[in-house]
Order: C-alpha cells, then sequence, then structure tokens
C-alpha cells in the first residue's frame, strides 16, 4: 500500500478509525517510526500496571492507556510508510512490542483479579493466557527464520477474503478480535468484569496460535 494512499473505510477494525485521525497529528512531529512503536509499548505497560492494582478505577485507566497503545501501534506503520521508514527491524519491533504488551496483559489482570478475589487460580489463567500469547510469537518467529512469513507480512490489499464458515471463523479470531481487542477490553472494564478475559484467553490465546496452523488464517488481514 502506498503511504499516500487513503484507508478504504470500512467499519472494522474500529480503531483504524483513530488512528487514521491521529496519524497526520504524528506526521508534524518530529518522531520516527520506530519513537512512535516505543511509544506505544510504554503506554501499553503503563496499562498493564494499572490493571496489575485490581480496582474498578485502575482497571478504567488501564483500558484508556490501552486504547491509545493501540492507537499508536496503528499509526507506526502509517508514519513509516509516510516517511520512508519501512524496515526489517521496525517490522519484528511492533511485533516484539505486540507480544511483551499483550502477554504482560494478561498476566497484570490474572494478577489485579487475584488481588481483589483472593483466589490464585486468576493469577494462573492470567499466566495461561500470556504463555499463549508466547507461543503465537515464537511460531511467527520461526515464520520468519524460515521465510514462509505470517500474516502482519500480508499487504492487506493483497490478502484473501474469508469464504467458507470456516474461514470466517478463523478470520474473526486471528484478526478482527486481535486488531479491536482493545476495544473489547474498554467495555468489560466499563462493566468491572474484565476477568471474563482470564478463561477466555486460557482458552482462546492457544486456539490463536492453533489456527495459525491453518494455512489460509495466514492470508487473511485486516
Amino acid at each position: 500500500m502506498n503511504s499516500d494512499e487513503p484507508h478504504k473505510a470500512h467499519l472494522l477494525p474500529l480503531i483504524r478509525h483513530l488512528s487514521t485521525r491521529v496519524t497526520p497529528a504524528l506526521l508534524r512531529l518530529p518522531v520516527s517510526a520506530n519513537i512512535v512503536t516505543t511509544a506505544s509499548l510504554l503506554t501499553g505497560l503503563s496499562a498493564c500496571w494499572y490493571f496489575a492494582q485490581g480496582t474498578w478505577i485502575d482497571s478504567l485507566i488501564g483500558a484508556g492507556l490501552f486504547v491509545i497503545c493501540y492507537i499508536l501501534d496503528n499509526c507506526d506503520g502509517d508514519v513509516a510508510r509516510a516517511r520512508n521508514q519501512c524496515s526489517s527491524f521496525g517490522r519484528e519491533y511492533d511485533t516484539f512490542v505486540d507480544w511483551l504488551v499483550h502477554s504482560a496483559f494478561f498476566a497484570c489482570l490474572g494478577w489485579g483479579v487475584t488481588a481483589q478475589t483472593g483466589e490464585a487460580y486468576w493469577f494462573w489463567l492470567g499466566m495461561f493466557g500470556a504463555l499463549g500469547g508466547t507461543i503465537n510469537y515464537m511460531i511467527a518467529v520461526v515464520m520468519t527464520l524460515r521465510g514462509t512469513g505470517a500474516a502482519g507480512d500480508i499487504d492487506p490489499g493483497m490478502a484473501d477474503t474469508p469464504e467458507s464458515v470456516l474461514d470466517w471463523a478463523v478470520f474473526a479470531l486471528r484478526e478482527l478480535s486481535r486488531a479491536d481487542f482493545c476495544v473489547i477490553v474498554v467495555g468489560l472494564a466499563v462493566f468491572d468484569v474484565t476477568w471474563i478475559l482470564l478463561p477466555t484467553a486460557a482458552v482462546g490465546a492457544h486456539a490463536y496460535w492453533v489456527a495459525a496452523f491453518y494455512k489460509r488464517a495466514r492470508r487473511f488481514h485486516i
């Protein structure tokens, strides 16, 4: 996709409606794409810290920071293309940040719910979810080293469109839920039920990496 080519107006992912408005502001600042990625990392880890506190107010603050993290994560690629800063390091750095933030999120959320309830199994559910994210990251690293690529390496303009029911199920699991995950977190935080993500992640994070072995899943991208 060309850096000056506008993004198509799709309803999903919702986060793109925010990031496309923030990117022009970032382009007026003397910041590189990697600095934007670093800002996403620091904001994401700050969000994790708030979730680890285990209170409703802290969860709301964490959810707000998580949205900012996602916005910046979407903006860094736009900045890289606009300033001709695309690089293998930048792509791998972005993938590393995604893994670190999400793994820390589930671990810290588990810690926070454990602190709130006194039940240690919430912490272990969070760690199991973080493990799923770590396995997925390692699969992506291996695919990159082997030259087989991953979904994130596909130009959205070249990606396949889901066709069968299985295709759509995998697409929803690996793309839609991932792209707008921060929106889900905000909705749950408002009602103080972010704990729902722990058993969901304990299963879903592992289903996510298993889906990577479904060949067509690597051709779906938003």
